[in-house]
């Protein structure tokens, strides 16, 4: 994701035109027209410069467009910043293999994902070996120690349900890059579900509550 922001400001940097401007000098201006014309060049390449190096960040810029996601089949709503995508794949708990779903969306320098597992039962044994599966699988992923503490998770209907709440800072894959994970972890009947927001650098407080304050159970 920063390596498209970087790789666009240098297209134009380079950019032929843009280097003609900074190498304008005003002791070439002399009061006769041909001066006076290539003075005006310079300026509109300046401007256009400008304006496409504007044009370039600002489209790069982080654009958290957020619309209400409402989960049926695995009950809950959240708020997401881009249109939503879907995965599936298996995952093994305590020896029991289990299916597990995501939907997540990107916005700038961040990942916004909702995870839920499907149990088996609902009994709270089983709960607690998938929360400490999401939560043990985070940690490791940027090299951190799982820490966690309580935090209540909001009903749709009204009410809240115990669940836990963690931060996380590390470096993450092969190239070992700075990652900054929040999530909230939760189970409530055969579902054990996983909030969370996996960035390259730390977000403004007011995206982290948009999302976290969104996610509801049903």
């Amino acid at each position: 994701m920063l390596q498209t922001v970087f790789r666009v400001v240098l297209q134009f940097t380079r950019h032929p035109s843009c280097l003609s401007f900074g190498l304008y000098s005003p002791r070439n201006c002399a009061g006769d027209t041909a001066s006076r014309r290539r003075r005006t060049r310079s300026a509109i390449r300046a401007a256009a410069c400008a304006l496409a190096i504007g044009a370039a960040l600002s489209g790069c810029s982080p654009t958290f467009d957020w619309r209400t996601i409402m989960n049926n089949d695995n009950g809950y709503t959240v708020d997401l910043p881009a249109k939503p995508r879907n995965d599936e794949r298996a995952v093994q708990i305590d020896g029991t293999p289990m299916q597990m779903s995501m939907q997540m969306a990107e916005a700038g320098d961040a990942v916004f994902a909702v995870g839920t597992v499907v149990l088996p039962d609902e009994n709270d044994a089983t709960q607690r070996k998938a929360l400490d599966f999401l939560r043990s699988g985070l940690a490791r992923n940027v090299g951190a120690a799982p820490d966690a503490h309580a935090v209540q998770i909001p009903l749709a209907a009204g009410g809240k349900v115990l669940g836990l709440e963690m931060k996380l800072s590390g470096r993450a894959g092969s190239d070992h890059e700075a990652r900054t994970v929040y999530a909230r972890l939760v189970a409530r009947g055969r579902h054990a579900y996983q909030a969370a927001i996996i960035a390259s650098k730390p977000l403004q407080q007011e995206q982290v509550d948009q999302f976290f304050s969104s996610f509801q159970l049903y």
